[in-house]
């Protein structure tokens, strides 16, 4: 699994990783659909390098866990109100 690291990071720079990260992920989803449909919706679209729709969803899957795993921990670590 690998090591497991714990970073301080202030809201509005998380704010800023998460967006980042959904850019990504987003990205990758997009290319996926450009495979299996040879169209985009998206006007500014590069496909992203890989070989296929699956290699794409795999990638884009990737991003959208690291986003999961960051905002359940940011939804533990909120004070009740």
């Amino acid at each position: 699994m690998g090591t497991t690291y714990t970073i301080r990071i202030k809201e509005n720079d998380l704010g800023q990783l998460l967006d980042g990260l959904r850019s990504r992920s987003e990205a990758w989803h997009d290319t996926a659909d450009y495979f299996e449909t040879g169209t985009t919706s998206q006007s500014n679209f590069a496909i992203e390098e890989c070989n296929d729709a699956n290699e794409a969803l795999n990638i884009a899957g990737h991003f959208d866990r690291i986003i999961a795993t960051i905002e359940a921990q940011v939804e533990m670590q909120k004070a009740p109100r």
